[in-house]
Parts: structure tokens; C-alpha cells; sequence
């Protein structure tokens, strides 16, 4: 207070006799707060002339000086000033609102969170000591006491049973602290507001709003929604507590349906995965149960509405007709004649429960070797088969046919019939190439011809070559000898040659080869030469007796027999 009288005045024992000064420095006098303090300078009376805040300066050290006529008396002294506390501040809260929680069921006694004041009086006095109570609680249901606050911590705890999310969400308390150790009359208040939220636990179980679902699919459908289940859960939509889990606990020994579920709406969506096939099941009497996500909170347990009956009915659908074996793998020889009966590809039809009839016909048949009975399926030629035929791919020809019932709509399935064509002597081998050159006079020089046979060993080489009888020049002026040299006269020359094959009968054939001479200088010892070159033989045949056995292998490996064709002047 301002004026207030030091309690003692400060005097020097030596003022008795003497006429002393007195004065004081320091903080609060001549310094920093300056002014606050005054002493008289003949009483020695120390005073204050403004108001202290001890929350703002506890104390203060001044220093007691002692003069006479200027001239230090005595040593100066140090003066320590406490600030005595008044309850001048209220209690404060740390927040205006503060927020808790506590899980739904908690037992009496669960803590739930903690409110905190502060005062700036001295806490070592009654004016800074706190005390807290709950004012009020709303709502009061289902007890107007359903928490308690430690009085000097902050605290609060459950005092009662009976918290339930599902009919009270949250509590909101009025908390007042006071200090004067919480003496209503003398102490200071404040209050704040506590909202108590309270959380969900998986105390309901999801239950099925009816006892029987009801849905039907189509046959051979799959990824179909066949039902929509649906259940009613009282605990916080969208978490785990609230969030159902079907599974399918009867009725579906082959995995066919599957129970997704609708994360929005929380449904069970009843869904087909495996084709079903009505012939062989009409209906299906599937049993489910619906949990959640997390486990139930101890003690509780699923009722029965947490199991259902769904009823799903199979649709039939016009089947198409299905060939079997697909493909159908056949072995016969080529060269058949038209109007031979192979074999009879039929289909069946799925839809035992249907009176339905199967008619057939040819979608694919590049060569148009075949056709079929459009009523029993039977397969005969209307060509001949030619194994040689550039349709025919590695001995094989694929048919490929249809059959459609008259159901409604109607329905079609393909089969392909596979044909491996086994080789028969159909061929006659000609002379390859067509066309040689030749020297006119002899030279060293050589020409390469073979055979060639579209047909397989044994029906191609090894193969027998001779000249032909005809014309009757033939063996005149040419013949498979081995002879000195001689000139040829320039020109072409058509030298015919009967090739002989293999096969079983075997099968010959006469070609010309075509010999361009031309006009050389005449060596002796180096007759011309035609090397008549077998590919697949291992050795030619012959009905010339003067033919040599020689033979040579070429630069690439190939076994080339030589045979030279004298030309008679």
C-alpha cells in the first residue's frame, strides 16, 4: 500500500550525540523501479509509495547508508524487503474447453483425463492453493454422478455403471477451482468446461432383418449379384465395430457364391463365382452369418438373428450343343474316292430337360473335301484327298463343323475334325532341274540333276533312271556310259529320261531334260558330263551295263553319283 510505515525504524546507535543522515540504494529506491522506496533522512523512517505485486516482485535489496556531513559513520547495511502475498488472482484454467474420452462399459473407477488451473498467489500459501469440484453434469442419464474429480489433481474418474454409447454419446461438466485450499468464502473461483466423448466398443453384434433371403441366377452365369443381405448394427457406423463380415457357414460345399461386402451401405452382397449348372442343381439353400471386423467385447455373444437362410433359385438357359472328343482326331489314307464314309462327329445337347432336335453343317473346309448328314452327323468325301494339297499342313487338315438346336433362342457349338492323311504312291517323280547347259566340245565342267517326288519314303527314292525308248533316236545318239571325249555340236538337245520310284506299286514317269551345248575348245580325257543326283536315294538303279560305280562327294556334303551320256555321230 502506498505510505505504509516500515514496521522498525533503521537507526544508527550513533545518532545520539550526533545529527545523522540517512538514505538507502537500490532497486525500488534510486534505481530501477526507482521511487518506490523512501526513507527519512533524520528519522530514519523507511517507507513505499506505490503499490507492490508480489507476482511481479517478490522482494527487494536495498542497501542502508549511514553519513554525517557527508562522511561515511558506519558501514552500510543490506536491507532484504519481502512482498507479503495477498489472494489477489483467480484460479486459471489451461484451456477454456477441455476435451477427454472414455470407452463405452468402463468399470467405476476408469480414469478418463485430467483439468488443470493455475494461480499466480504464492503456492506455498492458502492464497495459491487449489481445490476442484464438478459443478454440474449433462446429461444426467443414466445417473447424475457418473464421474468424480480428484479435488486437488484434477482427475476425474467413473464413480458409476451404465456408460453407453449407444444412448449417450458424450458428458459435459462444468469443473470450478478455488483456492483459499477451496474456502468458499474467502477463496477465488474460475471455472471451464469438460466434454467427455464416449467411444465405441463392439458391443452389438450385426442381426439379420429378416430370417430368409431370397434370390436366382441364370445358369453358367458368373460375377452375378444374386441377393442383397442386409443387417442393422447399433454400434459407430464405419469402424470396425460396425463393419460386417458375411461367410457362408452351409449349403456350399463347391466354393460357388462368395458374400463381398457393400462398404457403404454395409450389405452382403451374395455373389455367384463358379458357373452352376441347373441339369445337374435346380436351387441352392445357403446358410450365412454376419460378424464384424473386430472381435465382440467380452461377454458378448452372436444371437441367433446374426445367422440367416438364403433360398437361391437356378434359371435354365438354352444350352449350345458341345462336341466330344473336340477335337476329333482321325487317321486314313489319302486317295479316298468321293463318297466314302470317314466317320460321324456328333454333339450333344446339355439341356437334358429341353425336347430339342440337333441339326448339322460345315462352317470351315478350305479344300471342300467333305460334307456331313445335317442329321446324324455321318462325314463322307465328295473329293478325293490329296495329302500333296497345300491345305494339308504336316501330314494334318482340320474341318470344322456346327451344331444348332432349334431352342429359343437358338443355340451353336463348332467341333473340328482333324485328319492325319497317311501317304500312298500317288506321284511320279520328275527330273529337277527341267533345264541343263552344256559344253560343245568336252571341258571340265559338270551339271547337277535329281528327282523329285511329293511323296514320303518308301514311296519316293531311293529312284532308278534310264534313258526312254522313245523316240528311237534316243538310245542312238545318247546313252548313260562312261566314255572318252568327243565334240557336241552346238544346240539344244531334249534328252528323255524315265525315272523309277520306290513305292509299293511303284509309279514312273518319263521327263525331258532340255541340254544347251555350246561352241568350246575340244580336251582331251574331259568328256562332258551329266551328274544325275539323287537326294534321298542311297543308291540309282540301272539297266545299263556299262554304267561306272563312281561317285564323288560335293563341296556341301551332297552324294553325287556320275553318269556321262554319250552322244553316237
Amino acid at each position: 500500500m502506498v505510505g505504509v510505515m516500515v514496521r522498525s525504524l533503521i537507526r544508527s546507535d550513533r545518532d545520539k550525540n550526533r545529527m545523522l543522515r540517512y538514505s538507502v540504494t537500490g532497486p525500488g529506491a534510486d534505481q530501477p523501479p526507482n521511487g518506490i522506496f523512501i526513507i527519512n533522512p533524520i528519522s530514519g523512517q523507511l517507507s513505499v509509495t506505490k503499490p507492490l505485486d508480489r507476482e511481479h516482485i517478490s522482494n527487494f535489496h536495498v542497501t542502508h547508508a549511514v553519513d554525517l556531513n557527508g562522511n561515511q559513520v558506519e558501514n552500510p547495511i543490506d536491507i532484504v524487503i519481502n512482498v507479503i502475498d495477498q489472494n489477489d488472482n483467480r484460479p486459471e484454467f489451461t484451456h477454456t474447453i477441455f476435451n477427454g474420452s472414455v470407452p463405452e462399459g468402463s468399470k467405476p473407477g476408469s480414469f478418463v483425463m485430467t483439468v488443470t488451473a493455475v494461480d499466480k498467489d504464492d503456492p506455498k500459501t492458502a492464497n495459491g492453493m487449489l481445490r476442484y469440484k464438478i459443478l454440474s453434469q449433462n446429461p444426467q442419464s443414466p445417473s447424475s454422478n457418473m464421474f468424480t474429480i480428484n479435488n486437488k489433481t484434477g482427475d476425474i474418474i467413473t464413480v458409476a455403471a451404465g456408460l453407453d454409447r449407444e444412448k449417450v454419446t458424450q458428458y459435459t461438466l462444468i469443473i470450478q477451482a478455488t483456492d483459499m485450499e477451496g474456502n468458499p468464502t474467502y477463496g477465488l473461483s474460475n471455472t471451464a468446461t469438460t466434454v467427455i466423448r464416449i467411444t465405441d466398443v463392439n458391443d452389438n453384434p450385426p442381426e439379420f432383418t429378416t430370417d430368409t433371403f431370397f434370390g436366382e441366377v441364370h445358369e453358367n452365369r458368373v460375377n452375378v449379384i444374386v441377393a442383397n443381405l442386409t443387417v442393422t448394427d447399433k454400434d459407430q457406423p464405419h469402424t470396425p465395430a460396425w463393419s460386417a463380415v458375411y461367410r457362408i457357414i452351409d449349403g456350399d460345399s463347391t466354393g460357388r457364391f462368395s458374400i463381398p461386402t457393400d462398404p457403404t451401405t454395409n450389405e452382403g452382397l451374395l455373389t455367384v463365382v463358379k458357373p452352376v449348372d441347373f441339369e445337374l442343381t435346380r436351387s441352392f439353400m445357403l446358410t450365412v452369418e454376419a460378424v464384424n471386423e473386430v472381435p465382440l467385447a467380452r461377454g458378448i455373444h452372436l444371437p441367433r438373428q446374426s445367422t440367416a437362410t438364403v433360398s437361391v433359385r437356378i434359371l435354365d438357359i438354352n444350352e449350345s450343343p458341345e462336341f466330344s472328343p473336340n477335337p476329333k482326331p482321325i487317321k486314313l489314307e489319302e486317295g479316298l474316292p468321293a463318297g466314302s464314309l470317314l466317320t460321324t462327329f456328333t454333339a450333344q445337347d446339355p439341356d437334358r430337360f429341353m425336347r430339342q432336335t440337333v441339326r448339322y453343317s460345315k462352317m470351315y473346309d478350305p479344300a471342300n473335301w467333305l460334307e456331313i448328314d445335317p442329321v446324324n452327323g455321318r462325314i463322307s468325301t465328295i473329293a478325293i484327298l490329296d495329302r500333296e494339297s497345300p491345305y494339308v499342313k504336316n501330314n494334318l487338315y482340320n474341318v470344322t463343323f456346327m451344331a444348332s438346336d432349334n431352342g429359343i433362342p437358338p443355340a451353336s457349338g463348332t467341333g473340328t475334325l482333324q485328319m492325319y492323311l497317311l501317304d500312298i504312291n500317288d506321284n511320279a517323280p520328275h527330273v529337277f532341274p527341267p533345264e541343263v547347259e552344256m559344253c560343245e566340245k568336252p571341258d571340265p565342267n559338270a551339271v547337277n540333276i535329281t528327282a523329285s517326288d511329293p511323296d514320303l519314303t518308301p514311296n519316293a527314292g531311293p529312284f532308278a533312271f534310264e534313258l526312254a525308248n522313245r523316240p528311237s533316236d534316243v538310245r542312238r545318239n545318247w546313252t548313260l556310259s562312261r566314255v572318252n571325249g568327243h565334240s557336241l555340236a552346238s544346240g539344244i538337245y531334249e534328252v528323255p529320261i524315265m525315272i523309277t520310284d520306290s513305292g509299293n506299286l511303284p509309279m514312273s514317269n518319263t521327263s525331258y531334260l532340255k541340254q544347251r551345248s555350246a561352241q568350246v575348245l575340244a580336251q582331251k580325257n574331259n568328256p562332258p558330263v551329266l551328274l544325275l543326283h539323287a537326294m534321298i536315294a542311297s543308291h540309282f538303279k540301272t539297266k545299263e551295263n556299262n554304267l561306272s560305280d563312281l561317285y564323288r562327294v560335293s563341296p556341301d556334303g551332297i552324294l553325287i553319283y556320275l553318269y556321262q551320256i554319250k552322244m553316237f555321230n
